[in-house]
């Protein structure tokens, strides 16, 4: 026996479904707080040393949370070929202005305080807080797009085609439900930064990071249930004609996929997939509930963050869950649909790639959770006054 043939193609398939997820929302739920509280800068902080006791707050552990938006892209390429072959033409534009905010972020933080220049410092803050609140909202309507259907079509020889022009096609991109979408993802950050600023900061930062996370908590929670009646009402799903090959080649066209009903079809299907929503409101519900509470230091405002790590898993699981097994639906040509049956690689390639997630990950893992044991406590106002040499 071939040794990737110890676990079968399609069961291969479905794990490398749900390790792109748990990369996305480990993404999320750690450099999404490094966004959030990027996005929250300019509000919560009213004097420089207020802005640099909140920028500190994510100084330590930027960088390690972003690699979990490599992992997520390099998994995508690895694992799903056609996936990033179609999404990252097709969302060119608004990758491009992501990826523009990511890199100006690390450059913000470095330079910042090089001068003491109130000028100088007050535009890299906007820079920080445009590598905070534009990736969120792109990636938010990135999703509402999805669940409508992107407007492609592949060719006999896999070859992707969209509708409209090049800037069209991004334009295109903003439409109410998509809009609806990236207001739901930047909320849930911010709430999640105001979160992490609560545990990691005092003070005048910490008031004023609970009563905003308070506010965009019950954006997020009103928002997502609105998304979700939208998607019940007036937005049509997708499904297979026919039973679909599990195991069958990677090559979306062998399949038959008609648009019909709705997406929310999935949970009398699966009832127990209604777990994942349930989550995500539960999970919002108790951050705003821990934000309120004002607790003293300690066991509250971990609570507070852990529960607004939930609400992140619950909201961003409940859309893989809903739309299994399609990733990647066409609005114009559903038999061009990119689902987790027919987008793979190959299944020699998914044997390998998961015997090394399965030896490094843990490495990861371990070494993320003793960085955050390392670099525990609050940052304060004097901690950014008399350690200029080793902070930012």
């Amino acid at each position: 026996m071939i040794l990737h043939e110890l676990i079968d193609y399609e069961v291969l398939r479905v794990i490398w479904w749900g390790l792109l997820g748990v990369l996305l929302i480990g993404f999320a739920m750690t450099d999404g707080f490094d966004m959030g509280v990027g996005a929250l800068l300019p509000f919560v902080a009213r004097t420089d040393t207020e802005r640099r006791v909140a920028i500190n707050t994510v100084g330590p552990v930027w960088e390690g949370n972003q690699v979990w938006f490599i992992l997520g892209g390099g998994a995508i390429f690895a694992a799903w070929p056609p996936l990033y072959a179609v999404s990252f033409s097709g969302f060119y534009l608004a990758m491009f202005a992501v990826l523009a905010t990511l890199i100006v972020r690390p450059v913000a933080f470095k330079y910042r305080s090089k001068r003491p220049s109130p000028a100088w410092r007050r535009g890299w803050d906007w820079a920080l807080f445009s590598a905070g609140a534009v990736p969120p909202v792109i990636f938010g309507v990135a999703v509402g797009n999805v669940l409508q259907g992107v407007p492609f079509q592949l060719t006999e020889d896999l070859f992707p085609l969209y509708e409209g022009t090049f800037y069209g096609k991004f334009l295109g991109l903003l439409n109410p439900f998509a809009l609806l979408c990236g207001v739901v993802s930047l909320c849930m950050l911010v709430t999640h930064g105001a979160a992490w600023l609560v545990l990691k900061s005092d003070g005048a930062v910490a008031a004023r990071a609970r009563a905003i996370g308070s506010v965009t908590g019950l954006v997020t929670i009103a928002g997502y249930a609105g998304a979700g009646l939208w998607l019940a009402f007036g937005i049509g799903g997708y499904a297979f004609v026919g039973t679909p090959v599990t195991d069958g080649p990677s090559n979306p066209l062998y399949s038959e996929v008609t648009r019909t009903g709705s997406w929310l079809a999935a949970y009398a299907d699966r009832p127990w997939i209604a777990i994942a929503p349930v989550i995500g409101f539960l999970g919002m519900i108790l951050t705003v509930r821990g934000m309120r509470r004002k607790r003293e230091q300690g066991r509250g405002e971990v609570t507070t963050l852990l529960w607004s790590k939930l609400g992140i898993l619950g909201g961003i699981s409940s859309v893989g869950l809903t739309m299994f097994p399609f990733i990647l639906p066409s609005s114009i040509a559903p038999d061009s649909s990119l689902t987790v049956w027919d987008s793979s690689s190959s299944h020699e390639t998914l044997f390998v790639m998961l015997v090394a997630t399965a030896l490094f990950m843990p490495l990861i893992l371990a070494y993320t959770a003793w960085v955050y044991r390392v670099l525990w406590g609050k940052v304060t106002e004097a901690d950014v006054e008399s350690g200029s040499d080793t902070v930012y």
